[in-house]
This record gives structure tokens, C-alpha cells and sequence, in this order.
């Protein structure tokens, strides 16, 4: 099915009802690999009630889909992530009811080899008292979808990184079944899990989820700077350049400046940069 251009840029909703309880915090911290090897101890406040349950902020880039654009023709199996900005006005709680405003603010045609890019802005509220928790922009790629008469945009420009040498790197492994664990947290799609289907889009093997990439990213932010103290993250923005595989080692470079963390990921043994432009905001 092809792309309505004028129904994809009128796409919107409003109160949208988004919910995750303790066990879902839970999980999706496991997903991108906490509990695991010798910061295990460390880090079981993020995958165990017990005491006082931490909630990883990169969780909420992960809360809400993309169903509000089918009318349009958008095919989200066949959509990847290709940016986000995301500003926490609080710590995420450890289970919440939550309202969201969405809506399509621009869609860039690139053609039939490039495909559409299209921009999603959300505010996420508290549903009892309605107070912002966060504001999320996603940008999202299909390639299969040019063509759709579109202007051919560009997006923002992305966080501009220093030129010296990272200050500090941090390298954690992706876990050899990192792809088939963060699909329950929620993106069914089936490119993740199904080779075939992966390398029919154009990828060797099933990837990680680039919202898992992003959530190891914070994770390395978390262990090296912020002594994983998560309410210490107000801002996490990043762009996703290449797929990151299972089995990989991912070494995040981080620069810090104040309270600007800037970052990049790289697949250590492709040397292959699988997130750029990053920008961690640290509350003042």
C-alpha cells in the first residue's frame, strides 16, 4: 500500500492511553543487559522490587508505537529508527497510567531509494494530574516508501561531538540473544528475530532494536558517570546511523562537558559507529 502523503502529515492523536507497571521496568532493563556480569550487584536496583526499583529513562523512547500512521499506509515492519530527542521533565516512575499527544510535524520524500523519513513529535503526561513527564521526537525511515510526492527535506541537524579524544569509553557486550529478549518489551517487528526477513531488508543477520542500542548507550552513561543514579539523566538525544548485531561489542566513547555528555557508539569489531550525535543532558 502506498504512502498518503496529506493523510501521513494530518496523522495525530490525543490521549493516547500508554501503561507498564514494575514488571515491564523490570524487563526492559534486562533487555539491555543489566543484572548481568560483574556489575551485576551493582545494578540490581534496576531488576529487582525489592528495595527502592530504579527505572532506566531511555524506557521511555520505548513506551509508544506507531499505529496512528497505518491509516496513512505506513508499513512500521518495514520503518527503522533513525533519530530521537527526548527530555525528561521527571525520573520515570517505576509504574505509571499515562496520557500521550502525538502528532506528524514533517515527512521527507528522498525517492524510491531512500525512501520517506518521517517526524513524530509526543508529550507524555501523568493520566492523574496530567503533568508533562516527557516530550519525545522520533524520526523514522521506510525505504520502500518514497515516492509519496513529498518535499525532500532535512532533518535537524544532529548534537555536534568534540574533536578531541573521548574522555571516557565504556565497552559492554551485547548478548547473542540481546534481539529475541527486547522484542517483548514491545516492537514485535518481525526483522529482529526472523533472518530471512532481515536480510530481505538489507541487513546480514536479524539486529538489535536501534531502542535497545540507545538503552545500552544509557546504560554505559549510567555505570561510567552517573554512578547509575538514573535521576541524574534529563535529556537523551541520539541518531542511528548502521545496525548493531547480537554478539558485538559495543564501546561507547563520552565526552564530558558540564553537564553535556556528549557520546557515540561503535560495534568494536567492525569498528562501525552504530550511534552518532549523542547528547546526554545531566540534571543541573
Amino acid at each position: 500500500m502506498a504512502i498518503d502523503y496529506d493523510v501521513l502529515m494530518a496523522a495525530s492523536v490525543s490521549d493516547e492511553p500508554c501503561c507498564y507497571k514494575d514488571s515491564d521496568t523490570m524487563l526492559y532493563a534486562l533487555a539491555i543487559g543489566f543484572g548481568q556480569g560483574p556489575e551485576a550487584s551493582r545494578e540490581i536496583d534496576y531488576v529487582f522490587e525489592g528495595r527502592a526499583l530504579r527505572t532506566v529513562p531511555t524506557m521511555a523512547g520505548n513506551l509508544l508505537d506507531t499505529g496512528f500512521l497505518a491509516d496513512s499506509g505506513w508499513d512500521s515492519n518495514l520503518a527503522v529508527h533513525t533519530e530521537q530527542r527526548l527530555q525528561l521533565y521527571r525520573p520515570l516512575p517505576t509504574d505509571a497510567d499515562l496520557r500521550a499527544d502525538r502528532r506528524v510535524v514533517a515527512a521527507f520524500d528522498r525517492g524510491n531509494s531512500e525512501g520517506v523519513t518521517v517526524l513524530i513529535e509526543s508529550e507524555v503526561r501523568m493520566a492523574k494530574d496530567d503533568t508533562v513527564l516527557f516530550t519525545l521526537s522520533n524520526a523514522l525511515t521506510a525505504p520502500d516508501h518514497g515516492g509519496t510526492g513529498g518535499p525532500d527535506g532535512s532533518m535537524p541537524l544532529p548534537h555536534r561531538m568534540p574533536s578531541r579524544e573521548p574522555d571516557l569509553v565504556c565497552e559492554l557486550p551485547v548478548r547473542t540473544d540481546q534481539n529475541l529478549l527486547f522484542r517483548l518489551t514491545g516492537d514485535r517487528n518481525p526483522r529482529y528475530v526472523d533472518e530471512k526477513e532481515a536480510r530481505r531488508q538489507g541487513y546480514s543477520q536479524s539486529p538489535v532494536h536501534e531502542q535497545c542500542a540507545a538503552g545500552l548507550a544509557c546504560r554505559a552513561i549510567l555505570k561510567t558517570i552517573c554512578e547509575y543514579d538514573f535521576t541524574l539523566i534529563a535529556g537523551f538525544d541520539c541518531t542511528f546511523p548502521s545496525p548493531l548485531y547480537p554478539g558485538e561489542t559495543l564501546a561507547t566513547e563520552m565526552w564530558q562537558d558540564r553537564n553535556i555528555v556528549s557520546f557515540r557508539c561503535i560495534a568494536k569489531s567492525r569498528n562501525t559507529v552504530v550511534i552518532d550525535g549523542g547528547k546526554c543532558t545531566l540534571a543541573a
